[in-house]
């Protein structure tokens, strides 16, 4: 029998800008010693969990997260870059906070508004579209490794809602989250588990 798809989403651990609230696309920044930690405590979590792909952003913050837990080792489930993994590109507003954004444009909301010279609502919503049709050809467990912003809008559309209602959706550094289906109901997708602490 064919295991069924369940998808175990982890955000990266902490970095300078996450601790200041600048919005962080492309950056490259490396995680914190206290980013870095988070990620070692994922491994007593994940550890136990056989997944039969290993998907990471190709930011760096995504990737030494995975490798911290453990799981970016080499054979056959060795850690697979996936570009629709990175974090929503914040054009213009790169390395701002909100409150310094909206001196420019009072109003300004990311799920609404997207970002000049950046992704749009829609541009994100149609990479994280083309992500789960990808995962979606896929079986067993598989464990994502990625950002915040690119999460939230991911499980918005893994349950078929407009990706702005991932503003609901609130995600901490080195999170662990679950999306997969119904038992009874294959083809209803789910959020089995949200913003769960790895253990420590």
């Amino acid at each position: 029998m064919t295991p069924p798809l369940q998808i175990y989403f982890v955000r990266h651990g902490e970095t300078a800008w996450s601790l200041s609230g600048q919005h962080t696309g492309r950056t490259d920044l490396p995680l914190t010693q206290h980013g870095e930690a988070m990620a070692r405590q994922l491994a007593t979590t994940l550890k136990g969990i056989a997944f039969s792909w290993v998907l990471t952003s190709p930011r760096l913050r995504a990737r030494a997260t995975c490798e911290l837990a453990g799981l970016g080792g080499s054979g056959d489930k060795s850690a697979r870059t996936e570009p629709n993994l990175a974090e929503w590109d914040y054009g213009d507003y790169e390395g701002l906070r909100t409150a310094e954004i909206r001196k420019l444009h009072p109003t300004w909301d990311v799920w609404n508004d997207g970002c000049p010279g950046g992704e749009t609502p829609a541009g994100v919503s149609e990479r994280a579209d083309q992500l789960i049709a990808r995962l979606r050809e896929l079986t067993g467990n598989v464990v994502l490794f990625s950002h915040g912003q690119f999460g939230r809008a991911l499980a918005a559309r893994w349950i078929g809602l407009p990706v702005a209602e991932g503003r609901h959706l609130a995600i901490d550094p080195a999170s662990i989250s679950i999306l997969g289906s119904e038992i009874e109901h294959p083809d209803r997708r789910v959020i089995s588990l949200w913003n769960a602490a790895a253990l420590g």
